[in-house]
């Protein structure tokens, strides 16, 4: 007994696989190769209070959500709901972040949008794969003219060489990378939004996942209700439900 106890006294503290795509403020790699974000800084946190230690990973998004909800990993950071994850994800009772879901035009051309998904018949748009953009986008897609990029930079540049004459993205994601791609002044985000989508975290719909969903939704709620979650997102400049 005295040797089984000295063992569990030294065992290595669990450990938990969180994964998700590169989504800026949120969820990136620093040069370091330390995983830097809201997201991050969330989950150490939390895992260090439930005896946890943390491996992250970035992953092409469809991936990454496709990891989680067949339970190789424990965690989905940041995705929005969507009747579809919902079939194969157990979401926090929370969500950590939100986001507006526009769309971007080529200054000059592009006009305005009133919200009418009738106006943008003949429109060629391109949308982020595996994203999901509300349930009216959702509706109105089979009757408009989609293709598909895997990245932002890929929708950016699909638009200003005119392959597209719209982008469906949102702003956090995209004007970092407008900045660094030295687009300003091309392109504009119209005003009106798509929809307004929360980000949260995601465990697999799955029995044997339930008491960490549990544990995390606890920490994770005193986090929220002691005003820890808004100070983080002023320091990642990120917006929090």
């Amino acid at each position: 007994m005295l040797i089984f106890s000295a063992l569990q006294a030294h065992a290595a503290p669990p450990e938990l696989l969180v994964v998700g795509a590169h989504f800026e403020r949120v969820f990136e790699r620093g040069n370091d190769g330390r995983f830097i974000g809201l997201g991050p800084e969330i989950v150490r946190a939390v895992a260090q209070r439930l005896g946890y230690t943390v491996r992250f990973a970035i992953y092409p998004w469809a991936r990454a959500q496709a990891l989680v909800a067949q339970g190789e990993a424990d965690i989905l950071l940041g995705p929005y709901k969507s009747n579809e994850r919902m079939a194969t994800l157990a979401f926090s009772e929370r969500p950590f972040y939100q986001d507006q879901m526009v769309f971007y035009g080529r200054a000059g051309d592009a006009g305005e949008w009133g919200g009418d998904y009738a106006a943008l018949r003949g429109k060629r748009i391109v949308i982020l794969n595996g994203w999901a953009y509300g349930a009216e986008f959702a509706r109105a897609s089979a009757g408009l003219q989609i293709s598909i990029a895997n990245a932002v930079e890929n929708g950016l540049k699909m638009l200003t060489s005119q392959h597209v004459d719209l982008f469906a993205t949102n702003r956090r994601n995209t004007e970092p990378v407008i900045a660094r791609l030295q687009m300003g002044g091309k392109l504009i985000s119209m005003a009106r939004v798509i929809e307004v989508q929360n980000g949260y975290f995601a465990f697999p719909k799955r029995r044997e996942s339930d008491p960490l969903r549990k544990q995390f939704d606890q920490e994770f709620n005193a986090m929220v209700e002691s005003g820890e979650l808004k100070r983080l997102g002023r320091q990642f400049e990120v917006n929090v439900p």
